[in-house]
């Protein structure tokens, strides 16, 4: 008879992330999470209080799966690599978007991102204020992104074919623009939404440097 491996907390974090990541926040309840354990609801409070502890636990492993860059790389592209890495962490827990600057009680891998990300952006000579601004703007750029790209109703393979379903409806006369930006961008066959992302933080990449030379 197999040996059952003992409840513990890191095992409890991976067991919920597991359901977030099958059904969303909304089905990671401690009934569904104690079942995917094979426990007893009241097992998980002996190692975690609350959902909200069950929360914090995810959100600080969440940034523990994001690359951060060492401290010799050049800041623009120590910036790419996190805000990259970011992005493939958010596509693989979409669930996570909106908890990752929630909570009250951040964890050490939570504290550790941030104080990199700062240290980066001081390092390459933003002032303390320019710092949380640059800060802002990559993840309000980063997070948004991620949440629009979740959110769309098509993907890579299928753009042209949704689009082109959406777009029969579509007066040409009336939205001559919209057509225009389906017919040569869209329709094509290749069009991926994912290929912005670089298009974009090359923009913000450059309005940062910028800013910093100016500050």
């Amino acid at each position: 008879m197999p040996v059952r491996e003992p409840l513990s907390r890191a095992r409890i974090l991976t067991a919920a992330r597991a359901v977030a990541d099958e059904h969303g926040l909304g089905g990671l309840t401690i009934r569904a999470l104690a079942g995917r354990l094979d426990v007893k609801p009241m097992a998980v409070y002996h190692h975690l209080p609350n959902k909200e502890a069950i929360l914090d636990g995810l959100v600080d492993e969440v940034f523990a799966e994001v690359e951060l860059p060492g401290s010799d790389c050049p800041w623009e592209e120590a910036i790419r690599i996190r805000c990259h890495s970011m992005r493939a962490v958010l596509r693989r827990h979409p669930w996570v978007i909106g908890l990752l600057e929630s909570r009250l009680n951040p964890g050490e891998q939570t504290l550790i991102h941030h104080d990199v990300m700062l240290g980066t952006l001081r390092a390459a000579g933003f002032s303390v204020v320019g710092a949380g601004h640059a800060y802002a703007l990559l993840d309000s750029y980063v997070y948004g992104f991620a949440l629009q790209e979740a959110s769309l109703p098509f993907g890579p393979d299928d753009a042209a074919d949704v689009a082109g379903e959406m777009m029969a409806a579509v007066s040409a006369a009336s939205y001559p623009h919209l057509t225009e930006f389906a017919a040569q961008r869209v329709l094509r066959g290749d069009y991926d939404f994912g290929a912005e992302f670089d298009v974009g933080l090359d923009v913000v990449l450059a309005g940062l440097e910028r800013f910093r030379l100016a500050s």
